[in-house]
């Protein structure tokens, strides 16, 4: 079909006339409400976009010679990244005469993995780089699942507290 007739047609039916396929020989084209496609266009890119998950990775630092209580924060903050769907890269830091004795720094760290339980899961073991010692932790999704499942309460609903008259 010609062009002319083509526009016609569009302007007869108060549509436009849109090009598809311009590599196409000849070119193909199609007549339709140009705003509605270009709305219906952006509403599916903005539903995908929704779908998409961002993956970010929190950095929790230690030192071999940690305290109890500063421990036990640090890995309630991993913890909580954790639930949240973040991984978690673990930096521990020597410093002076620590790095004699990485042992130190491994003992911690399993320390970690030990209160961290079955929530995290290992991406990267323990190595040390210069004078850090790191490993990534990322969250066990099977582990997640299971911990959002609600336990079932058992009912209150004894016959010995109903009164009969």
């Amino acid at each position: 079909m010609s062009i002319e007739d083509a526009l016609a047609k569009a302007r007869a039916a108060e549509l436009d006339l849109v090009e598809v396929a311009a590599q196409a020989d000849p070119p193909v084209c199609r007549i339709m409400d140009y705003g509605k496609f270009r709305y219906e266009e952006a509403q599916r890119l903005k539903e995908s976009r929704k779908k998409t998950v961002i993956i970010t990775t929190k950095e929790v630092k230690f030192r071999p010679k940690i305290g109890k209580g500063d421990f036990d924060t640090k890995v309630r903050h991993m913890l909580e990244f954790l639930e949240e769907g973040h991984k978690v890269k673990v930096s521990l830091q020597f410093r002076g005469r620590e790095m004699a004795h990485p042992e130190l720094g491994k003992k911690v760290l399993d320390e970690v993995l030990e209160q961290l339980g079955p929530i995290a899961k290992v991406d990267t073991e323990a190595r040390l780089d210069g004078r850090n010692m790191t490993m990534v932790l990322s969250p066990d999704k099977k582990a997640a699942a299971n911990s959002k499942k609600p336990a079932a309460k058992p009912s209150n609903n004894s016959n010995s507290d109903t009164k009969t008259a």
